[in-house]
């Protein structure tokens, strides 16, 4: 079995979760409207944790298909990039990238940031897992759908969604191979443009002299060095929203973000769930109203009395 046909049945056996529950947290129903309503407020809390759980537990999921076992077995990294990694027969190593997304946040804020150079041979993809407990506030994590993608195209699509010189440079790491693995740096990093109008317009005559490509984003050392000398040149700043999935408008993760917001759970869409349990800070009435809202549904699709 090559590594293109261990991803794919790997991706196929991840797509196959759809439905399935993680024995790994149980949250107890609550006693009542108003304990389900307080819930309500804090469940995207335990997202972190049942998150890494789910993450931990996907590496185990992946060795449950038969086909692998003659081959090798699916290894979790921590730390390490990617997450899951095929160790056995197969070369080059097959591994996934494993993110959970739990829909009722504001969005996906699991972060993609590893540079393209790490996915030549394409043979790193990412999985991402949409989670909600079985009864939308309580019980198990059950995932409600999966999006699993090549890593190398979710790269190249980050980098030209976010690349705009000068007004924003997407800057591959330093070179530290010669550094411990623990050290060595992978990450790319967004910077945005924070010079004066007058500035932005020299340094766009400086962009322009590079030719037709100058705007277009390549990791090659010799580019790299340009970004590096506008750098220089001119002021900037991190940009602390950088590589987040959710902003990266890859198309399969687009579609993914749609499908999962229009999925039934409990009565309700995901998208319809998630506008009745936003809690906004507005005036007295208006939160007395959605809350009314909010008790009325889960007491209607959740029989929370």
């Amino acid at each position: 079995m090559s590594t293109k046909e261990v991803i794919k049945l790997a991706s196929k056996h991840l797509l196959s979760l759809v439905g399935h529950t993680f024995d790994v947290l149980v949250l107890a129903k609550p006693g009542s409207a108003d304990a389900a309503v307080n819930l309500s407020r804090i469940i995207s809390k335990l997202s972190p944790l049942i998150g890494n759980l789910i993450e931990f537990n996907t590496v185990e999921f992946l060795n449950t298909e038969p086909s692998f076992q003659k081959l090798g077995q699916w290894h979790r990294q921590d730390p390490g990039f990617p997450d899951a990694v095929f160790l056995g027969t197969v070369e080059p190593t097959p591994g996934f990238e494993i993110k959970a997304w739990f829909p009722l946040a504001t969005e996906i804020t699991a972060r993609f940031k590893d540079s393209q150079e790490r996915f030549h041979g394409d043979n790193t993809y990412v999985a991402i897992l949409a989670w909600l407990p079985e009864h939308l506030i309580y019980g198990k994590p059950c995932i409600i759908d999966v999006c699993v993608c090549s890593g190398k195209s979710v790269a190249e699509t980050r980098d030209k969604h976010y690349h705009k010189p000068p007004d924003y440079l997407v800057l591959e790491p330093e070179d530290t191979k010669a550094r411990t693995r623990n050290l060595q740096q992978t990450n790319t990093n967004g910077l945005k443009f924070q010079g004066t109008p007058a500035q932005l317009e020299e340094a766009k005559k400086i962009v322009e002299a590079w030719g037709p490509d100058g705007r277009k984003y390549k990791p090659t050392r010799e580019y790299q060095q340009q970004l590096d000398k506008l750098r220089s040149q001119f002021k900037y700043r991190p940009d602390t929203n950088y590589g987040k999935m959710d902003r990266i408008l890859h198309p399969d993760i687009e579609e993914f973000k749609r499908r999962v917001d229009s999925t039934k759970v409990h009565g309700l869409t995901v998208a319809q769930w998630k506008r009745i349990l936003a809690f906004e800070h507005s005036n007295q009435a208006r939160q007395a109203t959605k809350e009314q809202r909010l008790r009325e549904a889960l007491e209607t699709h959740l029989e929370i009395k």
